[in-house]
């Protein structure tokens, strides 16, 4: 049998970003991201109602500050980030492989990342969502609009997928290396995991028929069969993994949710409660790590590193430090190029890809 020498594609996917902090760049963005059912998951005539006649009246304007308070010269956090990780993961993989970035919603897109891959030659395409745990929303959402594109071309790639990798020790190991750094300059008496939330139906949804869900504390206290892709559950146990590593005892960090959006019920307990409540009992250097995130964007820098920051200061508490997301970190580099070489078939020799990313 002849051996298939074409290069492998790795495509990573993350959740998007306007074109600029313009207003109209940021309600187009809006617009596309809100009118995905996994994300606005309500009747399609009532979410274009939502959308044209109480969002995207109002909200662009304000979503453009904030994003005007985090963008750079170079762009936005978020595609500066997820473009200097791509580079790093083809250097750590070598010639054999080609690596694109895309956005579930924006430029980059999906689309084109793909059509680019195809040209290229790749003999199959690894899809990699930088969700660290999975939701519908995000994974699901990134991972449906992959296949539909592929299925539209006569002649794609077969495309395979990375599961998500909420306690995969590389990612782990870089989420504990930076709060390390952080908490050396730092010295909080207090950490809060703050992961992105999720409205309780859709994390109800995810887990139905099992009657456990959202009905008792303990109910994310461990991942198996009944709630393996339960996006609280993956929370609790990154969590977990992170303290563990991290030598910090269950009272000396809390567990959280940023980023409600509408007056439903979302996963508790909620980041701007938390904040003042943690101040009130005496907490007043606190250092947040947010590890539903793995590229500082809008949620972490904007929301938390100054919303939050003034919220917390505004409570009583001395100071805030916002540990960074992962973004290209050297392990975090290693631990995608090893994601994406466990789900490359055929396996490739050690000399068909590269060691350049530091472990």
């Amino acid at each position: 049998m002849t051996r298939d020498t074409r290069p492998i594609g790795a495509l990573l996917v993350n959740i998007g970003t306007p074109d600029s902090p313009e207003v109209r760049d940021v309600r187009r963005y809006l617009r596309q991201f809100l009118s995905d059912p996994r994300v606005l998951d309500i009747p399609t005539p009532l979410r274009r109602l939502l959308l044209e006649l109480v969002i995207l009246p109002f909200r662009p304007r304000r979503s453009a500050a904030a994003y005007a308070s985090i963008w750079t010269e170079a762009g936005s956090p978020l595609l500066v980030n997820g473009r200097a990780l791509s580079e790093a993961v083809g250097k750590a993989l070598g010639p054999g492989f080609r690596v694109d970035l895309a956005m579930r919603y924006g430029q980059p897109s999906i689309e084109a990342a793909l059509l680019r891959l195809v040209a290229s030659g790749v003999s199959r395409i690894v899809v990699v969502p930088l969700f660290p745990q999975y939701a519908a929303a995000s994974t699901g959402s990134a991972l449906e609009a992959v296949i539909r594109y592929a299925a539209s071309d006569w002649n794609h790639a077969p495309v395979v997928a990375v599961p998500s990798f909420y306690d995969q020790p590389g990612f782990i190991g870089a989420v504990c290396d930076l709060a390390r750094e952080t908490f050396e300059a730092f010295g909080p008496d207090h950490v809060l995991q703050s992961f992105h939330g999720l409205p309780e139906r859709q994390v109800l949804r995810a887990n139905a028929g099992r009657g456990h869900c959202l009905t008792r504390d303990d109910c994310c206290d461990a991942v198996g069969v009944g709630n393996s892709q339960c996006y609280r559950a993956q929370c609790f146990a990154t969590a977990r993994a992170i303290a563990a590593e991290l030598e910090i005892g269950p009272h000396e960090y809390t567990v959280a949710f940023q980023s409600r959006l509408g007056r439903g019920r979302w996963i508790r307990p909620h980041t701007d409660r938390v904040l003042p409540e943690l101040a009130a009992r005496g907490v007043r250097r606190l250092a947040v790590l947010c590890p539903s995130f793995t590229a500082d964007c809008l949620e972490t820098l904007e929301e938390i590193g100054i919303r939050g920051r003034a919220q917390w200061l505004d409570a009583g508490g001395e100071e805030l430090a916002l540990v960074p997301c992962v973004n290209d970190h050297p392990r975090f580099v290693r631990a995608v190029a090893d994601l994406v070489l466990e789900r490359a078939e055929p396996v490739r020799s050690g000399s068909d890809r590269g060691d350049t990313a530091a472990s």
